[in-house]
């Protein structure tokens, strides 16, 4: 079978070719970048006074939050967050 030049579905015969698009502006693999980012978002959430919290919930429950969540225009985050702080004022009282 030949090589095509107009044939852009077999990528791997062309793959020393020189393609046209956006350069790469990282020099690092983009898992590394990843972990870079998630860490920096880690800082930032830390400078602004909040804290990761992780649970698991039944899927059912889950699904309603998220109904709920959407319907309020909210995030499932920040219903959870109102949620709770409901619930403990009027634990308060």
């Amino acid at each position: 079978m030949a090589k095509e030049a107009t044939d852009l579905t077999t990528i791997d015969l062309f793959s020393d070719e020189k393609r046209p698009g956006r350069p790469k502006t990282n020099p690092l693999p983009r898992n590394v970048q990843i972990k870079i980012n998630k860490r920096n978002q880690v800082k930032r959430d830390r400078s602004n006074g909040l804290k990761r919290v992780e649970f698991k919930i039944h899927h059912t429950l889950f699904e309603q939050l998220d109904q709920r969540a959407k319907a309020e225009q909210m995030s499932r985050g920040e219903l959870i967050e109102a949620l709770l702080i409901k619930s403990l004022a009027s634990s308060q009282n």
